[in-house]
């Protein structure tokens, strides 16, 4: 016996349905092509080195031919110089020569900052045909991290592993009570960071600690999975269309992990200030590259967006609650039904 066709849809749903991919498509496209399309510097934060005698025409003539594309600072030594960009106050330094010119940069910090402010002052020495010297004061670790931005990939990664994990979850567990739901995504935000950070250490694509990254890792992914739980149950279909915008399409163009703030549109820059991937990748690159730095403000960040997805779920169930006992009730007959029913069991 052939298999009876499935029922067509009504044009409607499929329409809703193809919706979400197209809306997607256009977030995708608006956020990446915004943010990396064209790295633009602005106000990267430079000083410039040596005795106010030199350095005051130096910086007023780079000011002119550089314009807002810097924020120019002065420093009398060149050890002042590099405890700024150790703490990553700075992204560059210029150190003016008679015989040649030197430029300090850290490609830990962001490697292709480094290069924008080497393609600068490459142009400022060959303009008064002056040799210009690069020292990385802070390099990204040759053997993992040659491109500095392995921490960025393994964002990628976690986040995918994350927010799908977590859609998952919202779906089939969505007639489960939300303590099996909550259970579910604990275990996973263990999970889903182990297997992510053990592939990395098979590439050898680790740099700095693994143990501290993987505590960031485990918060980050719990985060992502709750806001999925508690989506789900708010937005249905377009839950997925949520995610990829907060979590991909928003998260990895602000996280500063391929161009730094100073290199993008200032909305981009605007939300790495708060933006929880810009939070898990400062976080990762300061305990690879700058040890002795805080990290405080940017765990900071991480525990805002676990605690705004708790509350989210905590709507989410609510609602849930509410929707339950509206059908409880509907499915409950009338004090008109119940007397009929009476009289029809008497009969």
């Amino acid at each position: 016996m052939s298999a009876s066709p499935a029922p067509a849809l009504p044009v409607k749903t499929i329409a809703s349905h193809v919706l979400v991919p197209v809306l997607i498509g256009i977030v995708m496209a608006l956020c990446y092509l915004g943010g990396f399309h064209k790295p633009d510097p602005h106000g990267l934060r430079v000083d410039v080195v040596g005795q106010p005698a030199v350095t005051q025409p130096v910086g007023e003539a780079l000011s002119a031919k550089l314009g807002d594309a810097v924020d120019l600072d002065y420093v009398t030594t060149v050890g002042e110089a590099r405890a700024a960009i150790e703490n990553r106050e700075i992204v560059a330094a210029f150190v003016p020569g008679a015989d040649y010119n030197e430029v300090l940069v850290s490609t830990a910090a962001s490697d292709p900052t480094a290069m924008v402010a080497e393609r600068i002052f490459s142009s400022v020495s060959a303009h008064t045909q002056t040799r210009l010297v690069i020292t990385d004061v802070v390099p990204a670790d040759p053997a993992t991290d040659p491109s500095g931005q392995s921490l960025f990939f393994l964002l990628v990664a976690l986040t995918v592993g994350s927010y799908g994990t977590g859609i998952a979850i919202a779906v089939a567990g969505g007639g489960r009570s939300v303590g099996v739901r909550l259970a579910f995504a604990a275990a996973a935000a263990i999970v889903v960071p182990a297997v992510v950070i053990a592939v990395a250490s098979a590439f050898d694509a680790l740099p700095g600690s693994g143990w501290g990254v993987f505590g960031l890792a485990v918060s980050y992914a719990l985060a992502t999975m709750l806001f999925a739980i508690g989506l789900h149950p708010l937005i249905g279909r377009f839950t997925t269309f949520a995610m990829v915008t907060i979590f991909v399409g928003l998260n990895f163009t602000t996280s500063g992990g391929v161009f730094a703030p100073a290199l993008q549109p200032a909305f981009f820059g605007v939300l790495h200030n708060f933006w929880i991937g810009a939070g898990f990748n400062e976080a990762a690159r300061n305990l690879a590259y700058f040890p002795n730095l805080s990290i405080a403000g940017e765990l900071g960040k991480l525990a805002g967006w676990l605690v705004a997805a708790l509350v989210l779920v905590a709507v989410a169930t609510v609602v849930e609650r509410r929707r339950h006992a509206v059908t409880v009730k509907a499915a409950q007959p009338s004090p008109a039904q119940l007397s009929e029913l009476e009289e029809e069991f008497v009969a």
